[in-house]
This record gives structure tokens, C-alpha cells and sequence, in this order.
């Protein structure tokens, strides 16, 4: 839709108990961050160091602007495609 807007940004959560568990789930968010920058990587052809550049925080992005980045491949205008 031609007024949406995308954020994209890293792994988010929360997780409290003893140190030991931290550091585990730590480690684990980092491998999720890692492999879902791969996976933008792959399907927008942006360079690894853009995609963890803008997902280092909240990234907002127009239809249009998600469209050039490759997150998207259209930008619907009209209910059932924009076929005519």
C-alpha cells in the first residue's frame, strides 16, 4: 500500500534468572540476529554491512523506499493487485 511504512531492526527480548541463563540466551539472540541479517541479505541484495548497519536500530522505510531496498516487490495501489 502506497502509505505503509516498514521498520526493520535487530532480534528483540527479555529474560531474567542466573547469570549462567543470561549468557545463554544471549548468545542465542546474537545466532538469531546473525542468521536473520543472512536471510535479508539473501532476499534484498543489500551488503551484509548495510543490513546490520539498519537493523542496529529501528529502520523506517516508505513502500517505496522497501521496494529499492528488495524487501518488497510491488506496491499494491488498489484492493486485489494492481493489475488493470
Amino acid at each position: 500500500l502506497p502509505n505503509a511504512r516498514v521498520m526493520i531492526h535487530q532480534p528483540w527480548g527479555g529474560v531474567k534468572g542466573q547469570a549462567a541463563d543470561i549468557a545463554i540466551h544471549a548468545k542465542e539472540i546474537m545466532r538469531t540476529r546473525e542468521r536473520l541479517n543472512e536471510i535479508l541479505v539473501q532476499h534484498t541484495g543489500q551488503p551484509l554491512e548495510r543490513i546490520q548497519r539498519d537493523t542496529d536500530r529501528d529502520f523506517f522505510m516508505s513502500s517505496e523506499e522497501a521496494k529499492n531496498y528488495g524487501l518488497i516487490d510491488e506496491v499494491m495501489v488498489r484492493r486485489g493487485g494492481n493489475k488493470g
